[in-house]
């Protein structure tokens, strides 16, 4: 029990020294947590297990703002699970595989990746990616993320990396266990290829970009009258592969081309003139050549009227032999030759320029072409009926996010390329007899390279052969990255911990690889389990620069967030990132002067524990004024209202409610009510009302620090650990709602704070310092008088009546409706 101070000689002096909140603290908490091992994993701990698959960076790229913002978040999520009694998979993950490194290394060492020997060419990726070394982990340990462990471990928890042979095993345990079920099929089709990438690329893979492009109206003739016809096409280096004119059944103005053949120019052959809907009368002249292949439609429209398609280019992206005399050509190089071509003969009409949407590959930005490749694929057309059942099994954060989901699962029309013809991936597992082209499955348990090593068998099972070539395709990234959540729930090492606990909890992720790595997942664990991974997705938006453009180089507005951890700090960071918006529901504005505004939340923190903690701690021999059960019964409705936010997954809503307590209700009102009481100079009041202030206060701040612990850990753990306690806040319980705090005075909080507002402002009006006193007699509303006495203490009013005067007899101010003041 503290020792009871003698009213008006007490020098209270604050506990906390530092006069504001120092950043350069936050490096030296988080090697405490790391050296305690706080957020370490314990499986047997007898808690509910919450598990969060948090989507692995890449690591030769730095983390954008975006990452940064977005992990925060998750990292919010993870530590208030903790706070609530989950015990909380929160794993980190770290991304090589694929192209990034891949390109990276082609730039570095100036070199090709087909032209050089495989075995060199990896080498060099590893280079790059030890040279990246932990730039990823370092942003997010500057930003305190509270991961379970930032060491490589094959472990519930442990950090983990794609290209780790253990990851890719797992990979390659999930193709094996497709191939046996007969999932898995190796087919020649029309494939979407990434001529810089040069790779097979999915549907999931593909983008599109609005641009500007030429609209050439070329002439035809008709073979059969001679007439000439004119056909609209942005590809003319296409015209090689021509398979058939099309016009819509409605358009009276080709009815009677039905059944006769256009001569293509340059090249001289005969294609069909037939009605099809796909033809638009307002589009071009209405009439459409259908070619192999310009766009998704030519594709369709081909296999629809069986006809065999004539390629005109390869894989390298140049001209074939098909094309002519522009054999050889880049696309874009004989789309112009043969532009000039036509124009020499007089066949060019007319050309305008309109703006079309174009496919290009994700990750090279590069147009795609529509090449025959011979490729393995998964099914998963067969299964979309399947794959909207589970989607239904999934909470989605915000829930219109689930539509982008529900509408690509509706686009899904060809079964899912999985194959790579890359290097730095994970290696589709097969061998190929020589003898009699037998393709030889291994038993899973280990990780395979097929195009480096033998199989382990002796001789093909088929044939007796001994001779065997090995698979040198790669698999596709996000085959890899759609097991990410079976890795990290231990399906490798505790089958038994794996079974129990899946699905996943939680999949935070962005909105634009909704249609790969969502998808995916739920695709491969629909055909590995039956069911869908994860309870609860969680689907953000972007962050965006403060006119909400998209951050680019090219405009010069991009963010690093690590300047912005050097200049404001990572607790900066991070209430901004809180306190911004939800990204759930939109795009987030960002800019240096918003992080710096928002920090000045944390100053506010810092002022407020730093006079509280001039008072003693007490738990006996206090009384509890009106004034403390009113703040103590708003306190019960801000816990409230932050355990709804954080179960929500909206974090905005939780740190919102927590500012408005803090800044406009706590410290605008109560502590400035109650610091005449809390000192007590001048003895009015008695010492057991002084201590209930006392108690209100630590009170308060011990709680308001909990609610913000999962938010801004770095400052409520200095705080904590100063005033309260030598263990960790983040190992506290989240608080509960107290019935004993229960009040009917909160039902004049708002008449309270207008009470002030009024006073304060007729202070400044008449030129009178708070300070002083009003020698003057306030009428306050009836419901004030239980709060009377700090009312009184708190604007030195001379004296305070309740109710309403009588303004027919007396000469009152009006400072509200129900404040006046009768001098």
């Amino acid at each position: 029990m503290s020792t009871m101070p003698s009213s008006g000689r007490t020098k209270f002096k604050p506990k906390l020294k530092e006069k504001t909140w120092n950043p350069e603290i936050e490096p030296l908490l988080f090697k405490r947590w790391q050296e305690e091992g706080i957020y370490r994993f314990k499986k047997e701990s007898g808690r509910p297990v919450f598990s969060i698959d948090t989507p692995p960076p890449y690591v030769n790229t730095p983390i954008h703002i975006g990452q940064a913002y977005t992990y925060v978040w998750m990292d919010v999520f993870a530590r208030y699970r903790r706070m609530a009694g989950y015990n909380v998979l929160f794993p980190i993950g770290l991304d090589k595989n694929g192209l990034p490194v891949e390109v990276q290394a082609e730039k570095t060492f100036k070199i090709a990746m087909h032209e050089t020997p495989r075995e060199e060419f990896i080498e060099k990726c590893k280079i790059i990616l030890q040279e990246s070394g932990d730039r990823s982990l370092d942003t997010f340990k500057r930003l305190g993320l509270s991961c379970n462990s930032w060491r490589l471990q094959h472990e519930i928890g442990g950090l983990y990396e794609t290209d780790d042979p253990e990851y890719r095993r797992l990979t390659q345990e999930t193709f094996i266990e497709f191939w046996r079920r007969g999932l898995v099929y190796e087919d020649e089709k029309t494939t979407n290829y990434c001529p810089v990438c040069r790779t097979t690329i999915s549907d999931a893979e593909v983008e599109y970009v609005e641009e500007e492009t030429t609209l050439n109206y070329i002439k035809f003739r008709v073979e059969e009258t001679g007439e000439e016809i004119v056909i609209a096409t942005t590809r003319p280096e296409l015209l090689c592969s021509c398979r058939v004119v099309l016009y819509n059944p409605s358009d009276d103005r080709y009815q009677h081309l039905e059944g006769k053949h256009a001569v293509v120019p340059i090249y001289g052959h005969r294609v069909e003139v037939r009605p099809h809907p796909y033809a638009k009368p307002e589009f071009g002249s209405g009439l459409v050549m259908i070619c192999s292949f310009g766009d998704y439609s030519d594709v369709r429209i081909l296999r629809e009227l069986n006809l065999d398609p004539i390629y005109a280019i390869e894989p390298d992206g140049r001209m074939n032999e098909n094309a002519g005399a522009y054999r050889g050509l880049k696309v874009e190089e004989a789309r112009r030759r043969i532009i000039e071509d036509l124009k020499a003969e007089g066949l060019i009409v007319k050309a305008e320029r309109i703006r079309q949407r174009r496919p290009i590959c994700w990750r090279s930005k590069n147009p795609i072409e529509f090449v025959p490749m011979k490729e393995l694929y998964l099914k998963q057309v067969e299964f979309k009926d399947e794959m909207l059942r589970i989607a239904d099994e999934i909470e989605f954060f915000a829930p219109e996010s689930k539509q982008i989901l529900i509408d690509w699962i509706n686009s899904v029309d060809i079964d899912w390329v999985i194959s790579r013809r890359r290097y730095y991936g994970t290696e589709i597992p097969l061998w190929y007899c020589e003898g009699c082209g037998y393709t030889y499955v291994p038993e899973p348990g280990r990780y395979y390279q097929p195009w480096r090593e033998k199989p382990p068998i002796d001789k093909c099972p088929n044939c007796g052969c001994v001779e065997f070539r090995g698979e040198e395709r790669t698999f596709d990234t996000w085959f890899d990255s759609a097991t990410s959540e079976v890795y990290i729930l231990g399906y490798l090492w505790d089958k038994e911990f794996f079974h129990k606990n899946f699905p996943c909890t939680l999949r935070p992720q962005g909105k634009e690889i909704v249609r790969n790595w969502l998808y995916f997942t739920m695709l491969k664990a629909y055909l590995l389990f039956g069911k869908a991974p994860f309870k609860k997705a969680w689907i953000h938006m972007h962050v965006v620069d403060e006119e909400g453009r998209k951050m680019s180089k090219s405009l010069g507005n991009v963010i690093d967030p690590q300047e912005a951890i050097e200049r404001f700090g990572g607790e900066a960071f991070r209430v901004w990132s809180a306190l911004e918006g939800n990204i759930t529901r939109g795009d987030i504005r960002c800019s240096f002067e918003r992080i710096k505004g928002n920090s000045k939340f944390l100053t506010k923190i810092w002022n407020i524990a730093r006079f509280i903690s001039s008072f003693p701690q007490v738990s006996e021999d206090y009384e509890l004024a009106s004034l403390d059960r009113m703040i103590l019964a708003e306190l019960n409705r801000l816990i409230e209202k932050c355990r709804l936010g954080y179960e929500g997954m909206d974090v905005h809503a939780s740190a919102e409610a927590i500012r408005t307590f803090t800044w406009s209700v706590f410290a605008d009102h109560y502590i400035e009510a109650v610091k005449s009481r809390a000192y007590n100079r001048s003895g009015r009041f008695s010492p057991e009302l002084q201590r209930g202030a006392w108690y209100t206060l630590h009170t308060c701040l011990k709680v308001l620090l909990k609610l913000l612990a999962p938010i801004c850990p770095f400052i409520t753990e200095a705080i904590w650990l100063e005033l309260y306690s030598e263990k960790s806040i983040h190992l506290q319980a989240f608080p509960e709602e107290r019935p004993e705090w229960e009040s009917e005075m909160v039902d004049i909080l708002e008449q309270f704070m207008e009470f002030n507002n009024s006073i304060w402002r007729y202070k400044k009006e008449e030129g009178i310092a708070l300070s002083q006193e009003i020698d003057a007699t306030v009428y306050a509303a009836e419901d004030l008088k239980p709060i009377a006495q700090d009312l009184e203490a708190m604007h030195r009013i001379k004296e305070l009546r309740f109710g309403k005067p009588n303004l027919e007899s007396v000469e009152a101010i009006p400072l509200s409706e129900t404040v006046f003041i009768m001098k």
